[in-house]
């Protein structure tokens, strides 16, 4: 019921803030819950299958939550100490797990076969420094059709591919010409499409990386730096992506296709956001619910699949990631 929605927001310094009463109220996790004091996390991941279990990347590696976020634990890996800014879990064989790091750490994938138990370094070629500084792995995504079929992307260091679940990995995206990679999905569709994030357009592709389209943001966008994506749980042709004027930024919005990125609407934010919106997530239980948050957060919650959004009352600090859980 709605009323019982779990709803966690993952902060740049702040840590988790949880809401277990549909947003009602909102607590900090706290250290006696398991989480160190003022983390930096970067994604939340959910397993597909069992909900409240949680996974956290963070400034000093992997947390797990196995209550919605109540009480989290570190796992012991290669990452620990390290800071994780993606995560995948493969839907099909929740076991298998993918981890990338980042500055301040070197950028690395790492692969779990065991749910998240156990970690090993895949080689993976990047480099050490970028336009930026240190270069970090903002995307990690498994194709829905293929799961061997796994893409990553780096800022600033482009798109990297892996055809046999992991082991080793290309460089991929000959196509597209700019390495900044904010962000990466795969849709079924039809058509099925790899989507490529850059932090000035949008790229797709129909026959797995061999060829590239821009969306060409500028025209068909009412801004040009894009950011979060996420394919609809429950429509793999329907995406949604946030996009603002810069980062930070002083404006943004949730844009949507549902035509596997083909065409593009502007759906529109009740209140207009501080900074450009950051990350999107629907709720794979109820694909009414989704939620969308500002860099600087601003946190906006649709009931009716994204046609509609309503600001939050509460405020965050900078916004990394946003999950809801059912129950």
């Amino acid at each position: 019921m709605a009323n019982e929605l779990t709803i966690l927001v993952g902060t740049a310094g702040q840590g988790i803030m949880r809401s277990g009463d549909n947003g009602e109220s909102w607590q900090r996790v706290a250290i006696n819950q398991g989480m160190y004091q003022n983390p930096v996390i970067r994604v939340l991941a959910n397993h597909p299958s069992k909900p409240n279990v949680i996974y956290a990347g963070t400034d000093r590696g992997v947390y797990q939550s196995d209550d919605a976020g109540k009480n989290w634990q570190t796992k012991e890996s290669p990452m620990s100490g390290s800071s994780v800014w993606a995560m995948a879990i493969d839907p099909t064989n929740p076991d298998i797990m993918f981890a990338g790091t980042g500055a301040p750490s070197p950028v690395a994938m790492f692969r779990s076969t065991d749910g998240g138990d156990s970690w090993e370094k895949r080689p993976m070629e990047v480099a050490e420094e970028c336009p930026i500084g240190l270069p970090q792995m903002t995307a990690i995504a498994i194709d829905p059709t293929d799961p061997r079929s796994i893409w990553a992307g780096v800022e600033v260091d482009g798109l990297r591919h892996s055809t046999d679940g992991g082991d080793t990995w290309e460089k991929a995206g000959r196509g597209i010409p700019n390495l900044d990679v904010h962000n990466i999905a795969v849709t079924a569709g039809p058509p099925k499409t790899v989507v490529v994030v850059v932090n000035n357009d949008v790229f797709t592709s129909t026959d797995n990386g061999a060829t590239w389209t821009a969306v060409g943001i500028k025209d068909v966008f009412p801004y040009t730096y894009p950011r979060g994506i996420m394919i609809h749980p429950a429509d793999p042709k329907t995406i949604f992506l946030t996009i603002g004027d810069t980062t930070p930024g002083r404006i943004g919005t949730v844009m949507r296709s549902q035509d596997t990125g083909k065409t593009w609407e502007n759906l529109s934010l009740s209140d207009p956001p501080n900074s450009a919106m950051w990350v999107v997530n629907v709720q794979p239980a109820n694909p009414q619910i989704a939620f969308a948050g500002s860099r600087y957060g601003h946190l906006y919650r649709s009931d009716d699949g994204g046609n509609s959004w309503n600001k939050q009352w509460r405020e965050f600090s900078e916004i990394s990631s946003v999950l809801s859980i059912p129950g």
